[in-house]
């Protein structure tokens, strides 16, 4: 009997519990003002945007979070997740989640 071939890269992540998949947005090389940031420069909160939300929070209505949402997480407890060369995906739990850009304020 033939196997089949095991290393056949995954196509979706589905994350469990209180947590999100969040694609991280590039790191900003330079400020406003034109000033160049070291690659060493430490910057303790990135922003990026949801790919998945999991099913409880998907089904938390205390929970503002929706699919394509960008947002601003501390990466602390971020997980990276390898898929592809270039995505910079990460597992985020929802307490490191500290906002949430919109454009216009609720009502």
């Amino acid at each position: 009997m033939a196997k089949k071939n095991s290393k056949q890269p995954f196509e979706y992540v589905e994350p469990i519990g209180d947590r999100v998949l969040v694609r991280k947005d590039e790191p900003k090389r330079e400020t406003r003002g034109g000033i160049a940031l070291p690659d060493a420069a430490e910057i303790p909160t990135i922003t990026g945007r949801i790919v998945t939300i999991s099913a409880v929070v998907e089904n938390d209505e205390e929970l503002p979070l929706r699919q394509y949402d960008k947002i601003l997480f501390h990466p602390k407890n971020a997980i990276p997740v390898d898929l592809e060369h270039d995505n910079q995906l990460f597992v985020v739990p929802v307490d490191d989640i500290v906002a949430v850009f919109r454009k216009e304020a609720p009502e």
